[in-house]
């Protein structure tokens, strides 16, 4: 399997409907909210970066735990985008994650730290570079 990972958008017959699917075979949509002028048949783009954020903290923080043998019973992770409306510069993200389990203060101190160490994290916080084509 390639470490590139591949994203195809199309856009539908409605005004902001897209189908997307990826090289692995997964399809999905997004859509922009009725009081955007779409149809609201699908998450937003800003809710699928945050799905993104949210599913890579959950996942990283279950593979650690089963690596380590903790107890840890189930993951819960909410996100907002600006939840205390836009800053002058830059966005914030809050991000709550929820926790069950049998755990010990350093196994939560631990899994805390970690989250900031998920690939999506990483990405967001990093330095990206986009370079667009046009065909």
């Amino acid at each position: 399997m390639s470490n590139v990972s591949k994203v195809t958008a199309q856009l539908q017959g409605t005004p902001y409907l897209v189908a997307l699917h990826d090289d692995l075979g997964h399809v999905w949509s997004a859509d922009e909210p009725e009081d955007a002028g779409g149809g609201n048949a699908a998450p937003d783009p800003t809710r699928l970066m945050l799905s993104s954020l949210a599913a890579c903290t959950a996942i990283t923080l279950r593979m650690v735990a089963a690596r380590r043998n903790w107890p840890l019973m189930d993951v819960r992770v909410e996100l907002e985008l600006n939840p205390t409306g836009k800053p002058a510069a830059g966005n914030d993200i809050v991000r709550r994650i929820h926790l069950d389990g049998s755990l010990t203060d350093e196994q939560r101190a631990q899994l805390h730290k970690i989250a900031d160490a998920c690939p999506m994290h990483k990405l967001l916080t990093g330095e990206v570079r986009i370079q667009t084509t046009l065909d």
